[in-house]
């Protein structure tokens, strides 16, 4: 008896502190990855400034969705052609944030219902430092000078260019920044082993500057502070050889395609998954101008006279060259 309470006592004192060490994780996964790092001596990026007049986290997030305000306080409609959400998603879109590539992301936007989108998305972008990367200034030249190291200047390029509309006032600017520090990265969204979370946990504590950075630098590593940009053509071999799985293909109809073509949403061209549809796209794939997918995809449209609303592009690094094959296997198999 004497042994067996031995035994227990000695199980009962290992399995304590992990019980303990448990709820610490979940209180750990869910607070800021920016709070969390200011204590770690590292000022966080993008803060708003609220002692603006007029500054609103609620008029900020209708900006986001919906261009305007739909509530309370009146705003102008920011843009006649797209709102934010035209291109960006609002929530996590990448299963590992210190990698995104585009055939991870697709899998994660089925399995969660998410929109495959040109654009990064936001949820974290307040975490991010760099802006219009890589190869956007083939696009847009000189306007990224100020756009790549600073989230405002690239939110009004954004809102005037991308969004064909017109700049946002101080207040308005403020406040969507307010709104995007509310959907700014969690600690659990960087997928922390147990251990890593302890040695986190355990610099709250310590006394040690090396501690504390370590910390701070683990943190950093889990997310990508820019999201790589690179303009590719489109190919020159159009052959009718399909290499691609048209089943994907068909997921990327749906999660990309339909998210702006649908009923008109963001697009004077109207697509469903109709035999209609599908042959006009097959029809025009092989082409070279703007009513071939490989065209648009690639390249994207310009903004014309009278229809301010156009196709943004993909990069490679949104969908991949395997990706646009097989949507072409779906248009191709799916048409007559």
């Amino acid at each position: 008896m004497k042994y067996l309470i031995m035994f227990c006592i000695v199980l009962l004192t290992s399995i304590a502190p992990g019980l303990f060490d448990n709820e610490n994780y979940r209180d750990l996964e869910e607070r800021k990855v920016s709070e969390v790092l200011k204590q770690f001596d590292v000022d966080p990026h993008n803060l708003p400034l609220l002692d603006k007049n007029k500054v609103s986290v609620e008029i900020g997030e209708e900006i986001v969705k919906y261009g305007e305000t739909l509530s309370g306080r009146k705003v102008k409609k920011q843009s006649k052609h797209f709102t934010c959400v035209a291109c960006h998603n609002l929530v996590k879109e990448d299963p590992v944030l210190s990698s995104p590539n585009p055939e991870d992301r697709l899998a994660y936007a089925v399995e969660n219902d998410l929109p495959f989108l040109q654009a990064t998305t936001l949820y974290g972008v307040v975490n991010r430092t760099h802006y219009y990367n890589d190869d956007y200034v083939k696009k847009y030249g000189d306007l990224v000078d100020d756009a790549r190291n600073d989230l405002r200047s690239a939110i009004q390029l954004c809102a005037t260019e991308c969004a064909q509309g017109r700049k946002l006032k101080s207040w308005e600017m403020e406040s969507v920044v307010a709104y995007l520090n509310t959907i700014d990265l969690k600690i659990k969204d960087l997928d922390l082993s147990a251990q890593e979370l302890q040695n986190v946990d355990n610099a709250f504590d310590s006394k040690s500057i090396d501690d504390k950075k370590a910390a701070a630098n683990l943190i950093q590593s889990k997310y990508s502070i820019a999201s790589p940009a690179t303009f590719v053509d489109p190919p020159e071999n159009r052959s009718l050889d399909l290499t691609g799985n048209a089943y994907r293909g068909e997921l990327i109809y749906d999660h990309s395609c339909l998210h702006c073509h649908e009923n008109g949403k963001f697009s004077f061209l109207q697509l469903d998954e109709s035999k209609l549809s599908l042959n006009y796209l097959k029809k025009n794939f092989p082409k070279y101008n703007r009513r071939s997918v490989y065209q648009v995809a690639r390249y994207g449209t310009q903004p014309l006279y009278g229809k301010r609303s156009y196709m943004p592009h993909y990069t490679v690094d949104r969908m991949s060259e395997r990706q646009l094959e097989d949507l072409r296997a779906y248009i191709y198999t799916e048409g007559k």
